[in-house]
């Protein structure tokens, strides 16, 4: 599929790719979305909270949305994504990855950019209420890795998946990893780190024997974290051993459902390699959008409503049309 030309343009403070993300992430604001948790038991013993909100006419639509590194349903990005699909008819359940619904999950490992089997998971619980006919996924950054993944790795993908939406995607775990050690980018890496560390040391004390107080001092980076824990947690050998079994952009020729990728140029976290131009001029399915503005997860847009939401529900059109 050619690439998508985009005419997002914002205002010229939204034209600087940090103010952007900055603004999205720490100073926007959703009102008036109600949403009702509910928590999934999970087969392995441990659980999911997905918090649900419903558009006001009854529907057989249904999104699911997951958030992205350190994220959580009531992220501006994910509630703002939430309240437009449910203006639009169509259900919203937010997937709050493991540890990230405000209670720590039971067992050591947690959530990573390849945890495709919640997200089946989740999948397999809507089919069963048999209220929807139609589902849709929509994932930012490491969500939107999650999500890609899940399409393209195999998996029998339910007729009743029509379409999915991947925004901001590190579509190669390693080069992300190594854009966010560059000094362009220290004061997200910190932040991101603090966070990653908080929840850690948590870890730590509900199980000693997996991890130490020494190890956890060690960390100096966000590869670091991934090299200690995230990788032996979640059953691979290395950070470098999880960025290439995870990283999302392997997968891409194998999707056979119409897939909207949006990753903005001026994108400080991602490198070169998370824009992959040729994976998608070979496969019909793959519909890359490439903006010039949006940063990570920002794409500031009028009125509240971020370009990357209104373009999600105009692909979703677009597609039941064509």
């Amino acid at each position: 599929m050619p690439l998508i030309t985009s005419d997002y343009n914002p205002s010229v403070f939204f034209k600087h790719g940090h103010l952007s993300t900055i603004y999205c992430g720490l100073f926007r604001r959703i009102n008036g979305l109600i949403q009702q948790r509910e928590r999934l038991e999970l087969t392995d013993g441990d659980f999911l909270d997905l918090d649900w909100s419903y558009s006001l006419k009854k529907t057989s639509k249904v999104a699911i949305i997951i958030h992205g590194l350190e994220g959580n349903a009531q992220r501006a990005y994910v509630a703002g994504s939430a309240k437009q699909f449910n203006s639009h008819e169509i259900d919203a359940c937010t997937l709050n990855l493991r540890s990230c619904s405000g209670e720590v999950n039971r067992l050591y490992r947690s959530y990573s950019s390849g945890s495709t089997e919640d997200l089946e998971a989740v999948i397999h619980h809507i089919l069963q209420t048999k209220k929807y006919s139609e589902i849709y996924i929509n994932g930012f950054s490491l969500g939107g890795n999650i999500i890609l993944k899940y399409l393209g790795e195999g998996n029998t993908i339910p007729k009743e998946v029509r379409a999915a939406i991947a925004i901001s995607v590190p579509c190669d775990l390693h080069n992300c990893a190594l854009e966010l050690l560059k000094p362009k980018n220290i004061l997200f890496a910190k932040r991101f780190k603090k966070h990653l560390l908080e929840k850690i040391k948590i870890k730590q004390k509900l199980f000693p024997n997996n991890i130490s107080l020494e190890e956890i001092n060690s960390i100096k980076t966000i590869i670091d974290f991934d090299d200690i824990y995230t990788s032996k947690a979640h059953g691979y050998s290395n950070a470098l051993d999880y960025y290439n079994k995870c990283s999302s952009g392997q997968f891409l020729p194998n999707i056979n459902i119409p897939t909207l990728l949006i990753n903005a140029k001026n994108d400080s976290f991602l490198g070169d390699k998370c824009y992959p131009i040729e994976t998608a001029k070979n496969n019909k399915n793959i519909y890359l959008e490439i903006p010039t503005y949006g940063g990570h997860v920002g794409f500031y847009g009028k009125k509240n409503i971020t370009y990357t939401e209104e373009r999600t529900l105009f692909f979703i059109e677009e597609i039941k049309i064509s």
